[in-house]
């Protein structure tokens, strides 16, 4: 029976071609997003494979920027797989009717809000006394 590589030296042997090899840096395209960022994955062996994007236009200052919860959440291993075009379309057209609906309900209650105020009485929110100092130090007759 051959031992197949299981001695010391042999492992140690392979540990040291393997590190001779190169190892990938460029990562594999995996898709894109609504903005143009572009989202790369560099499998590994063992463990978590890296995964980064590039923002649109190759333009690394803007790392910053948000990016779509999807592909965040796929950037930071919490789905294995990337999203897809139609998940991204569904939830990108979910988003517009939300503002949408968003700037409707803000319109109706800006109307509301102005008939509001012409209702309610102008009064102060705190009671003001006679007797006391409206200005620290300064006597109630004195005002600036």
């Amino acid at each position: 029976m051959s031992r197949e590589g299981r001695g010391l030296l042999v492992s140690i042997f392979k540990n040291f071609v393997n590190s001779l090899k190169p190892r990938q840096f460029k990562g594999n395209f995996v898709g894109k997003d609504y903005s143009g960022n572009q989202y790369f994955e560099i499998p590994s062996g063992r463990g978590h494979s890296s995964r980064y994007y590039v923002p649109k236009g190759g333009d690394v200052s803007k790392f910053d920027e948000g990016l779509p919860a999807e592909w965040e959440s796929w950037l930071r291993h919490r789905r294995k797989t990337p999203p897809t075009e139609e998940e991204l379309a569904q939830n990108l057209a979910m988003m517009k009717r939300r503002k949408e609906n968003a700037l409707k309900i803000e319109e109706k209650f800006k109307s509301s809000e102005v008939e509001q105020k012409k209702y309610t009485r102008s009064s102060t929110s705190y009671p003001q006394y006679g007797e006391f100092e409206l200005y620290p130090g300064k006597k109630p007759e004195e005002k600036t």
